[in-house]
């Protein structure tokens, strides 16, 4: 199972890389956000791959460090979430992004990849919200606090500060990330009010 290619584009499509190893060319699918850091045909690239194997085709998916390829065998890991789906969610999300919206249950930030619709969304959390920790990529006491959020079960000050802040136009993630760098500051017994002008002051940095 190829695990790593290592070697220089050739050329691009859409959605994928042919990639020339010692002169053999692999055709290999990736994530808009992959495709778009890519070099220029003739210059030296490697991508992390997931071999899919069929009985009529084999299929290789390339990504740009480890870890999205593991978000992607995560993400197929999902009811209804096939490669394409995943891809598409990739491709408009970091790890550390997608494990924010996931413990958030921000179901808008989900779908605004495309192809998936509201259902499939809720799925990925539901199926992914104990396992999306361990595949973040940031602070776990951050992601313990979004999933609270999300789950509805954070303290009233906290909640009530990460909803005034998203209603003044910041998002979840980032509104959940403020406040968590205000309760740091200012300890668990904290207001909304205080946590609500810490936080702005966080956000303002």
């Amino acid at each position: 199972m190829i695990g790593k290619l290592k070697g220089l584009v050739d050329s691009t499509g859409e959605d994928w890389v042919i990639l020339d190893v010692g002169g053999v060319g692999y055709q290999v699918h990736c994530p808009a956000r992959t495709m778009a850091a890519l070099p220029s045909a003739g210059e030296a690239t490697s991508l992390s791959i997931e071999t899919y194997v069929r009985e009529d085709q084999i299929k290789l998916y390339g990504f740009s460090v480890d870890s999205e390829r593991e978000w992607f065998r995560l993400l197929m890991t999902v009811q209804g979430v096939g490669a394409k789906v995943a891809l598409a969610l990739l491709g408009v999300m970091s790890g550390g992004e997608l494990a924010s919206a996931i413990a958030l249950r921000d179901i808008a930030q989900i779908t605004r990849a495309p192809g998936i619709g509201k259902k499939v969304a809720e799925r990925i959390c539901g199926e992914l919200k104990d396992k999306a920790p361990a595949f973040g990529s940031g602070d776990a006491a951050l992601l313990q606090l979004q999933s609270d959020i999300g789950d509805k079960v954070a303290a009233r000050p906290v909640a009530d500060a990460v909803s005034a802040l998203s209603n003044l136009g910041y998002g979840r993630a980032e509104a959940s990330s403020a406040v968590q760098a205000a309760l740091r500051e200012a300890g668990e017994e904290a207001s909304a009010e205080t946590l609500i002008r810490l936080g702005l002051k966080e956000l303002a940095r």
